[in-house]
């Protein structure tokens, strides 16, 4: 029987760094006021994060991605505005491009004692932030049933995404070094197939039960039904730097659910490939962004990302059409031409260094070039 169609609203979830001007390393330990100022500026759609260096925000639900601009625009402006007001500022990034985990302190919160006591050094390490994306699917098994299909695509998204190729001082040579960070919690990762949403919520309780977690907000997976919300939640990708590059990245994971919603409603479906198959793309976004491809497994081969993208953009043309947001979709062609914030992270660092700059001063100058883009086009 063919799905009611969903809603597909957005809503978006950002996690800040925030920084002292004067060193440009992150803020430790943050006065209450300053997540106090924030309330009052945008309500309750700002929370602090797991290392108190973090601040969240998440948008309203927004019907569409152009409700999903203006949302980040003012939550982006008001928290920066907030953090210069206390002398700080803040970047939009996966990971800062020298700051020291063993610094950090995390937020006082049960939630947080309980998995920094259960997770130990693995959560210590937790200075990484992410953009989560849900897109409004009401229906349970639908929900199920495209989580199982959109995988396939999940190393497309983080490709587009990439913002973390630092890690306490160093070049990883990785352009989501953030990966290789949570992938150290349990139930990270793709997630599992089921076959209903029935035999989903058996599993999570067999877990909940025998008293792991309280409820399925502690899985972690890539993509994973949300808890709170009837939505499809996206976790693969890193932070964006540049608005316009999230709203590209949302506006296209919505676009494919959509796509995929189509083929459930003529009886077709995205063939499932195996997991052992799509970590190797997962990896290579992973590693690579899209400066080598990835393979197309119906191909069997390795395929060039303008043309992966090209192929991926005429897919869901359709759907960008009846969600208004061609644009968007445009500049996630523009990503895989000109590069994501991992590469132009690296650039401002290689540059630097070519100038005379030791270091660590390069290291501040991409600092300074992050909380410069995390501005870009909020006004």
């Amino acid at each position: 029987m063919p799905y009611a169609e969903p809603s597909f609203t957005i809503g978006i979830e950002e996690e800040y760094l925030l920084i002292d001007h004067e060193t440009r390393d992150l803020v430790v330990d943050p006065p209450d006021a300053l997540f106090e100022d924030c309330e009052q500026a945008v309500g309750n759609l700002v929370r602090p994060e797991f290392m108190r260096s973090q601040i969240e925000v998440g948008t309203s639900v927004c019907g569409d991605i152009h409700a999903a601009r203006a949302d980040l625009q003012r939550l982006r402006s008001r928290v920066a505005n907030v953090a210069n007001k206390h002398g700080y500022a803040i970047i939009a990034a996966s990971t800062h491009p020298f700051a020291q985990w063993m610094d950090q302190k995390h937020t006082d919160k049960a939630r947080y004692h309980i998995l920094a006591e259960d997770m130990q050094a693995v959560a210590q390490r937790l200075l990484i932030c992410g953009m989560h994306v849900h897109v409004g699917i009401e229906d349970d098994e639908l929900r199920i049933d495209l989580m199982n299909q959109v995988s396939y695509f999940l190393p497309h998204l983080l490709a587009l995404s990439t913002s973390s190729p630092f890690w306490r001082g160093h070049r990883t040579g990785l352009k989501s070094y953030r990966l290789a960070v949570f992938d150290e919690l349990p139930r990270t990762g793709l997630p599992e197939r089921f076959d209903s949403w029935a035999e989903y919520e058996r599993h999570w309780k067999v877990l909940a039960k025998a008293g792991l977690f309280e409820d399925p907000s502690m899985i972690w997976w890539d993509v994973r039904p949300a808890h709170k919300f009837p939505t499809l939640e996206m976790r693969i990708t890193d932070i964006c730097t540049r608005l316009d590059d999230a709203l590209s990245v949302a506006a296209l994971y919505t676009c494919i659910l959509r796509m995929l919603y189509r083929l459930a409603h003529d009886n077709q479906r995205w063939r499932i490939y195996a997991d052992m198959l799509i970590q190797e793309n997962r990896w290579r976004a992973q590693r690579y962004g899209f400066d080598k491809g990835l393979v197309d497994f119906g191909r069997g081969r390795l395929v060039p990302s303008g043309q992966l993208m090209d192929e991926l953009l005429e897919l869901t043309a359709e759907d960008a059409e009846a969600l208004d947001c061609q644009r968007e979709l445009a500049h996630a062609r523009s990503l895989v031409d000109n590069g994501t914030c991992a590469d132009r992270q690296m650039r401002v660092f290689e540059q630097a260094v070519e100038n005379g700059a030791d270091k660590q001063e390069a290291l501040k100058q991409v600092v300074d070039f992050l909380i410069e883009e995390t501005l870009r086009g909020i006004d």
